[in-house]
């Protein structure tokens, strides 16, 4: 028998199998993917991490400090709720972990950044508002994989030692609650499957499994790989109606089941309408997982359309606010928009999420980064493949051959060539002299006012119109599935709770499936590299609480 069972082999169950195993405690790690799928979807993340006052801002000359970091964080959190006493408590703690001994302790254990730290997510209305008030993200050299291998390697130790057991393909059905306490967990054995990790799985059911420990930590993600699940949480209130389409961001297996599972147990799900979902995806030209998005992290220099060819206004600037700007694209009752670019633009400013779209910041080698991205011309390698490849991608020499392309794509909703130019025009006639009131050009100068997005995120202004810029290019931008913002109620330990507040005796809770922490510490924005961080912090409190 088990002291401790993790549900979920994702990066949140690593770090908490890994603490619990450095307690003494013996842990059963179940997943209902196979041993390939381990680290889950932290593996396919740049590896982003939130940090605050950091050896890597500081020699870039950015002052950050803790007050600056909580000050932005509950700016964009604004927790309303009462529910939302955990959520800021979990957030007052990561804040302080972020500033405090997340770097030191991370270092300890392999991971070292990239020196550029990167601004994203960063508002653009007012300084008490949401965004990041100066760059805080922090790319781990080998991304997502760099991030999940030190915990992988803690986990595999502990398994050698005999502190830890694994059980791939053993899908959890049902929690085992006695005289109100979680016990154990049951389930379904699946056959194996050696499909390449992130791809689907088959759910032959060969057996089933009944398993007891004193504690069951669930870190099994979120509900971004059901669409239909997303759409029934879809706070339409907030952000009008919900897609018919989008693209995955995630595999199918982050289907929200097990948190469906620990709710009908007698859990509180708390904050389940509060997500987070991309604006700029593109489909996949070789995908991995059904319907395979992935997400444009943009310079601040690309013209952006919505679906009626509105120019979009300030703070819905690329890379300022994300579900801002998404309500403002559904706002036009469609739900895709349009970036439009040039050669200099994509080749400076592009960047694809994803470990698998960055080889070189995965790779862990300055040789490779420096070949990929200085010494080759053109853009980054993957941008050039979905450049070429891409069915959102159009590339001509021309206006008048560019909207043409946009509209072959998009009969239904054609946008007007002389539309178009008259305002990339008006925009071109902004960047003659140092003078503006055009916001987005503003924006750039200050942009490149910041030594590391001059260096390698921002193009140097110039008119989309101008030949030697160009070609010209169009992307049209679908809505991505991501991250679920709420999830299963905890309390800073990540003890789950039920609706009433009463702690949940034996049920603990890690990662996405609990909001990353508290049941929703983001509140309704998230700053970036919160996720990653979020699995981390709320990963090792579950750990050391069981």
């Amino acid at each position: 028998m088990a002291d401790v069972i993790v549900v979920g082999a994702g990066l949140a169950g690593l770090v908490a199998a890994s603490e619990a195993a450095a307690r003494g405690r013996k842990v059963l790690l179940l997943d209902q993917e196979g041993e390939q799928s381990l680290g889950g979807q932290a593996f396919w993340s740049l590896g982003g991490l939130f940090m605050v006052d950091t050896p890597e801002q500081r020699r870039m000359g950015i002052k950050d400090s803790p007050a600056l970091a909580l000050g932005d964080w509950m700016g964009s959190a604004q927790f309303d709720r009462p529910e939302d006493a955990n959520p800021r408590k979990v957030a007052e703690a990561y804040v302080d972990f972020a500033a405090g001994e997340m770097r030191g302790w991370l270092k300890s254990l392999g991971m070292r950044w990239f020196p550029v730290v990167g601004w994203a997510e960063r508002g653009g209305e007012m300084a008490h508002g949401h965004g990041n008030s100066v760059p805080r993200f922090h790319i781990t050299w080998g991304t997502g994989p760099g991030v999940v291998a030190p915990f992988e390697r803690l986990v595999r130790q502990a398994a050698e030692a005999g502190q830890v057991r694994f059980g791939f393909r053993h899908k959890a059905t049902g929690l085992i609650v006695e005289n109100g306490a979680v016990k154990g967990v049951r389930g379904d054995v699946l056959a194996e499957d050696g499909a390449e990790r992130g791809r689907s799985t088959n759910r032959e059911v060969v057996g089933d499994f009944e398993h007891r420990a004193e504690a069951v930590i669930v870190t099994t993600g979120g509900i971004g790989g059901d669409h239909d699940m997303v759409r029934h949480y879809w706070p339409e209130d907030r952000l009008g109606p919900a897609p018919k389409r989008m693209v995955a961001g995630v595999p199918d297996y982050v289907d929200g089941q097990m948190q469906r599972v620990a709710e009908s147990a007698g859990a509180g799900l708390i904050n389940g309408d509060r997500m987070w979902h991309y604006t700029e995806g593109v489909a996949n030209w070789d995908p991995i997982w059904p319907n395979h998005g992935i997400r444009i992290l943009p310079g601040p220099s690309s013209m952006w359309f919505d679906a009626i060819g509105e120019r979009m206004e300030a703070p819905f600037l690329p890379g300022f606010d994300t579900l801002g700007t998404l309500r403002r694209i559904l706002a036009t009752g469609h739900e895709h928009s349009w970036f439009v670019l040039t050669q200099k633009i994509i080749e400076k400013e592009f960047a694809l999420s994803g470990s698998e779209q960055n080889p070189d910041f995965t790779s862990g080698k300055w040789s490779e980064v420096i070949r990929g991205r200085v010494l080759k011309k053109g853009a980054p390698g993957p941008v050039e493949a979905f450049k070429d490849h891409g069915e959102d991608f159009v590339v001509a020499d021309t206006l008048e051959a560019l909207v043409a392309g946009m509209n072959k794509i998009t009969p239904d909703v054609p946008v007007a060539l002389d539309h178009i130019r008259a305002q990339i025009e008006a925009r071109d006639a902004q960047i003659e002299n140092p003078f503006a009131k055009d916001a987005q050009v503003t924006a750039i100068r200050g942009a490149r006012a910041y030594r590391g997005d001059r260096l390698i995120r921002t193009a140097k202004p110039h008119r989309i119109l101008d030949p030697e810029a160009g070609p010209l290019i169009a992307v049209r931008l679908n809505i991505l599935t991501r991250k679920s913002l709420g999830g299963l109620h905890t309390d800073e330990t990540g003890q789950v709770l039920r609706p009433d507040g009463r702690p949940f005796e034996g049920l603990f809770a890690a990662g996405e499936v609990a909001g990353f922490g508290g049941g929703g510490y983001h509140g309704y924005n998230a700053l970036e590299g919160t996720f990653l961080g979020g699995c981390i912090f709320s990963g090792r409190a579950a750990g050391r609480a069981v």
